[in-house]
């Protein structure tokens, strides 16, 4: 049977790609479900064996077994001895070349709050209608320690840091994305709020039990992020934290050459930082 594609003499894989997580896609859905199953294999926290990897991208193993050998060609994917998969060393050598300057910054700042706070602290950075943890620090000294892996996603409108997010946006820049909610009166309100406060805070909204502190982060380049904390439990002194994590705002700012001021936020206790508000 002839597609709509074939007729218009497209390739058969340059179609409206499946995409994870209910984002829509439109392109070659070849090379989307190749990053899938990166993606797969970074959320795994382990090896996986070929089947796994199938299943989870909803397709035949014969399907998964030709694009994994692509992958392992370029070296983003490798094998062990007992055939099970795990992310490539040619996956570091790409990173490396990303990001470089911004988290040689930010991993200090983090650094430091995570020990002063004895909270995991992290940036996340808007991707589309994303939250995305793009670094992220465990205190070095705790107990108990929640871990927020690097890559970790959700929607902008569930969690502290992702409504934080948001504030650092101007609302005619936010995603236009109806099935999650975004452009709603009531997530407005409650950006409207963060932005009068100076943050937002947030408890079983992205994983049960755990809750969150986050501030926005306009970044220079025009880029909209969050630093936030995490921990177990509903925020306890949140104003407190709020004011560490804006620190880290002023500390990532001032490194990357952002010296003017955009708008003020005022916190409890006559806490004067400037940011900017794009």
């Amino acid at each position: 049977m002839t597609t709509p594609q074939a007729r218009a003499g497209l390739p058969e894989d340059e179609v409206r790609a499946s995409a994870p997580k209910g984002q829509a896609a439109v392109g070659s859905q070849t090379l989307s479900r190749g990053i899938r199953i990166l993606e797969v294999l970074a959320e795994a926290g382990g090896p996986l064996a070929i089947d796994e990897v199938a299943a989870q991208l909803g397709v035949h193993r014969s399907v998964a077994y030709r694009l994994i050998r692509t992958l392992e060609a370029h070296g983003l994917v490798q094998r062990g001895a007992s055939g099970q998969l795990s992310l490539g060393v040619g996956l570091a050598a790409l990173a490396s070349r990303v990001e470089v300057d911004l988290r040689a910054i930010v991993v200090p700042e983090l650094t430091r709050a995570s020990e002063d706070l004895g909270l995991t602290c992290f940036v996340a950075l808007q991707e589309d209608a994303e939250c995305v943890t793009f670094a992220s620090v465990e205190p070095p000294r705790a107990v108990a320690v929640v871990a927020q892996r690097p890559g970790t996603r959700h929607s902008l409108t569930r969690g502290a840091s992702g409504r934080a997010v948001l504030a650092a946006l101007s609302d005619d820049l936010w995603p236009v994305d109806s099935e999650s909610g975004i452009g709603s009166e009531d997530l407005k309100h409650e950006v409207e709020r963060v932005r009068g406060r100076g943050w937002a805070e947030s408890t079983d909204e992205v994983i049960p039990g755990l809750g969150a502190v986050a501030v926005p982060l306009a970044l220079p380049d025009g880029r909209a992020a969050s630093v936030a904390a995490l921990f177990v439990g509903p925020p306890v002194g949140a104003g407190g934290i709020a004011e560490r994590l804006h620190e880290v705002v002023a500390g990532v700012r001032h490194a990357l050459g952002e010296s003017e001021p955009g708008y003020l936020l005022t916190l409890p206790g006559s806490y004067t930082i400037r940011n900017q508000r794009l």
